[in-house]
């Protein structure tokens, strides 16, 4: 790997977790009205720039769907830590082939989970897609990218 290109992997891998990490800690899925956020492990009602948690259940979602969140939170959290770990290794001029094949195999997680959060959101009145998911859309497409640079047969000039 050339070293321009071990670089941009590197970089790719922690837009990758950044995305990942804030899409699931700070990045709300849904919002409503700017008043209401809903992530995928808790929602949030705001007021007068004072926010509190408000939990799930008002929603009126399944506890698959709860479960589905969980799920999404949790292939985030450990997407992110795959990425950085990759990352790392590749700056550090390194070619991590079982890290990248468990970046695959994170961002494939992340990628079912959070597909499942999406289709069976139950729908909330005024709720409308936000950040958050578009922040886990980046992060799935950093980290694949990455991994495929990484497993990329070398060129050999002859």
């Amino acid at each position: 790997m050339t070293p321009a290109l071990r670089w941009l992997s590197a970089l790719f891998g922690l837009v990758g977790a950044g995305a990942f990490a804030v899409s699931v800690q700070a990045g709300k899925w849904w919002s409503i009205a700017g008043v209401v956020e809903i992530g995928p492990h808790r929602s949030w009602q705001c007021f007068k720039d004072e926010c509190v948690p408000a939990g799930m259940s008002w929603i009126g979602a399944s506890a698959q769907w709860e479960r589905f969140g969980i799920a999404t939170w949790g292939a985030g959290l450990v997407g992110a830590l795959v990425m950085v770990l990759l990352a790392a290794t590749i700056a550090a001029g390194r070619v991590p082939r079982l890290l990248a094949q468990m970046a695959i195999v994170a961002v494939l997680t992340a990628l079912a989970a959070s597909t499942a959060f999406v289709a069976k959101f139950p729908g909330v009145t005024g709720a409308e897609l936000d950040r958050g998911a578009l922040l886990y859309i980046l992060a799935m497409v950093f980290g694949a990218a990455t991994a495929v640079i990484t497993l990329r047969p070398p060129t050999s000039s002859a």
